[in-house]
Parts: C-alpha cells; sequence; structure tokens
C-alpha cells in the first residue's frame, strides 16, 4: 500500500515549487536604460526572481528523490509483481523523468538568464544598450512541468506499491529436469 504521509509529503513539496515558480514569473527582471552626462547604460531591478526559481528548482528536486527512495529508483530491491500496476509503474516511471528533466533545465535556465545582466554602456551617439531580460513564460513554462511531473509520480508510485505488493509466487517447477538420453 502507499504511504499516505509520503503522498502528502510529495504533494505539498511540489505545491511550494509551483507557487515559487509561478511568484518567479511575476518577479521576473526587468530593465531601463538611463542616461548619464555622456553614456548610456542599463539598470536592472532586483533580482528576486533568480532566488525564488532556484527554491523552485530545490524542492521540487527534493521532491523527485522522495519519490525515487522510496521506490528505490524501480531498479532497485526486489523484482515487481507481473502485471497491470508494473507495466504503469515502467511507464509512470520514465514519463516522471521526462518531464522533471524538463522542468528542472526550465527553472534552472530561466534563473541563470534572469541573474545575467549587461555590464556594458555606449555614448550617447550611439545607438542603446540592449538590456538583455529574460523572456516572459520561462517560468511558466517550469511550474507547468511542474505540475506534470507531481501527479505522474504520485501514480508512478501508487502503481509501483499496487506492482509491489505480495511477493512473486513462486514457481511450482522445483528444478532442471534429468531425462533418460537416448
Amino acid at each position: 500500500m502507499a504511504s499516505t504521509l509520503l503522498l502528502v509529503v510529495v504533494f505539498v513539496f511540489d505545491l511550494i515549487a509551483f507557487g515559487l515558480a509561478v511568484a518567479a514569473e511575476q518577479r521576473r527582471a526587468t530593465a531601463t536604460i538611463n542616461r548619464d552626462a555622456e553614456y548610456n547604460y542599463c539598470v536592472y531591478e532586483s533580482d528576486v526572481a533568480t532566488g525564488l526559481g532556484v527554491g523552485s528548482f530545490l524542492f521540487l528536486l527534493a521532491s523527485q528523490l522522495l519519490i525515487m527512495f522510496a521506490s528505490r529508483c524501480l531498479c532497485c530491491g526486489r523484482a515487481l509483481r507481473p502485471g497491470k500496476p508494473r507495466a504503469w509503474a515502467i511507464l509512470l516511471f520514465i514519463t516522471c523523468w521526462v518531464t522533471f528533466i524538463i522542468a528542472e533545465v526550465c527553472l534552472l535556465a530561466a534563473s541563470v538568464r534572469n541573474a545575467y545582466h549587461t555590464k556594458y554602456r555606449t555614448y550617447l551617439a550611439q545607438h542603446p544598450p540592449s538590456c538583455e531580460v529574460l523572456r516572459k513564460g520561462v517560468f511558466g513554462a517550469g511550474a507547468a512541468f511542474i505540475v506534470f511531473t507531481g501527479i505522474v509520480s504520485e501514480l508512478f508510485y501508487v502503481s509501483y506499491s499496487k506492482a509491489d505488493e505480495g511477493s512473486i509466487p513462486p514457481r511450482m517447477d522445483g528444478g532442471i529436469r534429468m531425462n533418460a538420453f537416448r
């Protein structure tokens, strides 16, 4: 039977990760061009979204590690009973890792890109500097994949638990049959 406590803890971690990713999307860095006596340069707002993105990254990582430790990553431990729960567990295991990797890449890339600030200046007569900022929706994509990862990982754990119940029935055949050679 699946551990209800583990499912609740993983749900809470995924919910926190989702909330942090949505907050990071709302607080992305913006830039304005500021003019000095002879230079143009970029002025960036506070870098709150980077910290929120990293926090979301870490909560999602903790959630995934809890599920994988509880299920022994599907590859360690005893074999699962054959049947539909085992087939679903394998399919959901692969899907869980794919959505997890996509979510983590979105969050990490968005956090790194959000923290990047251009440091150069241009003369007033030259073109204004390009104040590069993170595109809208990258943290949002990470948040969407956090939801997918949360749903799939919990379904994986439930399927794994159903396939892990009981033991594999022993074979009735006791060994290798010996027959007279003719």
